[in-house]
């Protein structure tokens, strides 16, 4: 998956708030995808005010919104599960993206001789 840019006001807000990180985790598979994002940042989640945290978390919402507007996926699939991550590191000015799919995987069949009671 290709990254899109991110919004220049969701990028003000998180260096604003401290974020070193905002991640966007795709998942399919059984034809609805969704859309989990997280945020890390600099200080220890204990000193992080109420406040704060309500802000972080309405950023998150905003770039959910934001991410369900300019990527496309659908989730649709065979039912097993896969998806993308991107990781937007704010420190380093880098984004990074991975795929990852599961597949059914079959043994050799054993074969043994009919047996009737």
């Amino acid at each position: 998956m290709k990254a899109e840019p991110l919004k220049s006001n969701h990028y003000n807000q998180a260096q604003e708030l401290g974020i070193t990180k905002i991640v966007l985790e795709w998942t399919g598979g059984s034809d609805e995808g969704h859309l989990y994002v997280s945020t890390q940042v600099a200080e220890r989640l204990d000193e992080i005010s109420d406040e704060k945290r309500k802000t972080i978390h309405k950023l998150e919402s905003d770039i959910e919104e934001w991410g369900y507007d300019v990527y496309e996926y659908n989730g649709a699939g065979d039912g097993n599960p896969y998806g993308d991550t991107i990781k937007y590191n704010l420190v380093k000015g880098t984004v990074s993206t991975v795929e990852w799919y599961t597949k059914e995987v079959y043994d050799e069949p054993e074969t043994i001789t009919l047996s009737v009671d």
